[in-house]
């Protein structure tokens, strides 16, 4: 399992709406997407699953070419890899 994360600031929960209806975009096709939205910070950080690192790194090609009024907020940061670890209580 692969992820992809990123950290958005300025982030607007009618955004974060918009997407979830609209769903992912072309090109992009995760097994599991979570976004954790903080409303007193105006952060939200979207995490992305992805079954191969092939896919993932397809879907980070399409991901950067969206324009940024699609987006959750001004993007920060964006962090890739494999999923090592993994805990539920």
């Amino acid at each position: 399992m692969y992820a992809r994360v990123v950290r958005f600031t300025d982030a607007d929960r009618s955004r974060i709406e918009a997407r979830d209806e609209q769903g992912p975009p072309e090109g992009v096709d995760p097994k599991q997407v979570q976004v954790v939205f903080d409303e007193s910070q105006k952060t939200a950080v979207v995490i992305l699953f992805f079954e191969t690192a092939e896919e993932m790194r397809s879907a980070d090609e399409a991901l950067n070419a969206m324009d940024a009024g699609e987006t959750p907020g001004s993007r920060a940061s964006v962090d890739q890899g494999e999923v090592k670890a993994e805990w539920e209580a």
